[in-house]
């Protein structure tokens, strides 16, 4: 195509050099225009593609919960919670649902890379709230504290909850509450209550649920928030009350080496 583009302008007196940077700039354009949904809803302050809210159609939550119960076999639980979410949004809004890279979120698997650090249910849920909804640097708090009412939900919940249609494993399945949303805590007390290892057919489709329960209620609450409905249900305040990050529940993981914030400074004496 370049060849021929060259012999046909080329009478023209137009260069090679020009041609070719021609067909680069219209290969631009169509990656741009691929992009449009992002670039063209981009009119923030600052001048930045970031613009809050996103547009939010409410879902079923049981739809979503099957979708992700689906999803978890392919991507995992925090890539699952988002697929399920944003499939449907592609659907139904378009941009910039469709041009979110959902797959690339495979890493919250495991506790993020199989660290065991924050299950990947939650995490995925609170990036969910963040995209839809907005940063609390946008100028609303709600998203925030969605993050911090669906984290004490995951703490607090016996799981699994969701019971998904024509399950893979079919016997009853254990249901354990983790105290905590860190996944080497959720799933050692489930394989611990369960009698089962890491890699059992059971353990898989017990996370398979708990992200498809966790989708549930993540759709739950943005259908409340469309409606003009949701409340927060918690009040998070460890690092106000402790000066360090931390949950509640420091000895699910800690013995004798929890760490310790230093002493606040003193305050300033009030002037008269």
């Amino acid at each position: 195509m370049e060849e021929k583009l060259v012999k046909e302008i080329g009478q023209e007196g137009v260069s090679r050099r020009q041609v070719l940077a021609g067909t680069g700039a219209l290969a631009a354009g169509a990656a741009l225009s691929h992009l449009g949904g992002l670039v063209s809803s981009a009119s923030a302050k600052d001048g930045s593609t970031e613009k809050w809210p996103w547009p939010y159609e409410k879902l079923d939550p049981e739809k979503t919960a099957q979708l992700c119960y689906e999803e978890w076999y392919r991507i995992f639980c925090g890539g699952a919670v988002i697929s399920s979410i944003f499939t449907q949004l592609r659907e139904k809004v378009g941009e910039p649902y469709k041009a979110f890279p959902i797959d690339a979120y495979i890493y919250l698997e495991g506790g993020q890379a199989g660290w065991g650090t924050i299950c990947g249910a939650p995490a995925g849920a609170n990036m969910v709230f963040n995209l839809i909804i907005g940063p609390r640097i946008s100028g609303s708090t709600v998203a925030h504290k969605m993050c911090e009412d669906v984290m004490a939900w995951y703490s607090q919940a016996l799981m699994p909850i969701y019971m998904p249609k024509n399950p893979k494993v079919t016997a009853e399945l254990a249901k354990t509450v983790s105290n905590s949303p860190l996944c080497h805590i959720s799933v050692g007390k489930w394989m611990k209550a369960a009698n089962k290892p890491l890699v059992s057919p059971e353990r898989k489709d017990r996370c398979a649920r708990v992200a498809a329960s966790t989708a549930f209620k993540v759709v739950e609450m943005l259908n409340d928030w469309k409606d003009g409905k949701y409340e927060q249900a918690t009040d998070f305040n460890c690092g106000k009350l402790h000066g360090i990050t931390g949950q509640q529940n420091c000895h699910e993981c800690h013995g004798s080496k929890i760490p310790q914030a230093p002493p606040p400074p003193p305050e300033e004496p009030k002037k008269a």
